[in-house]
């Protein structure tokens, strides 16, 4: 049986590839694997062991442990959603706060985190039939995946829906806030010296600005069920 296609779903913080990474895994029936959750569990890992983000060599050293012993799992549930757990311990919430999205953006910039986590996310995507959402998807991780899309919206547009996440959780976050945070983010994320933020050369632009997630999540399967057909899957 000929293997299913890659498909590497990249794009900026709060540009929806989340719920859009979990409702095309769900319609193609592939499994989703969350890239960014992989360096928020470092972030966190890191912090309840007392390490700084800007400290390069401890952050390195608990994402080769975490690599090593495999103590990062995804946990698929019926509903189409699934769990992040870390070492057995469900962490799923954790990871999605506000200071864990900073969090992240950091570490990921810490070229021996990048490394330590790189032959997880192959491994565990080179069969194919999978989804995968991050910033250097279709760039780094799977440069020849057959199905890349660059999934964006303006800032304002993204710290909106940012906002009104937190808010359905409980918080209270300050808009201005987040659209500051979201730019600063953008730059860091683009300016980093390893593998930055970019749109691959043979990825399809999708701006959700103007769309709603059955819109976006309805044109990804589409193209994907397409190239599947050109496989001969």
């Amino acid at each position: 049986m000929k293997r299913r296609p890659i498909v590497a779903i990249d794009g900026p913080a709060g540009a929806g590839k989340t719920t859009v990474s979990q409702r095309v895994a769900q319609e193609l029936g592939y499994v989703r694997l969350d890239t960014g959750a992989l360096y928020r569990c470092v972030a966190l890992a890191s912090a309840r062991r007392g390490i700084d983000w800007s400290d390069d060599s401890g952050v390195t050293k608990v994402a080769e442990d975490l690599a090593k012993r495999r103590a990062i799992r995804f946990q698929a549930l019926g509903d189409g959603n699934q769990k992040v757990l870390v070492d057995a311990e469900d962490v799923s919430v954790q990871i999605r706060d506000q200071a864990m999205g900073q969090g992240a953006s950091r570490v990921s910039a810490i070229p021996g985190v990048r490394s330590a986590l790189l032959d997880m996310q192959r491994v565990q995507g080179s069969e194919g039939g999978v989804v995968l959402e991050g910033r250097d998807i279709g760039t780094v991780v799977f440069p020849d995946a057959e199905a890349k899309f660059f999934l964006t919206a303006s800032p304002v547009v993204r710290a909106e829906r940012r906002y009104q996440e937190l808010v359905d959780r409980g918080q209270s976050p300050e808009l201005e806030d987040i659209i500051r945070e979201v730019k600063e983010r953008d730059t860091r994320d683009s300016q980093r010296p390893v593998a930055p933020l970019k749109q691959a050369d043979d990825a399809e632009l999708v701006d959700s600005s103007n769309l709603d997630i059955e819109e976006v999540v309805t044109h990804i399967v589409e193209r994907v069920r397409a190239i599947e057909a050109e496989l001969g899957v």
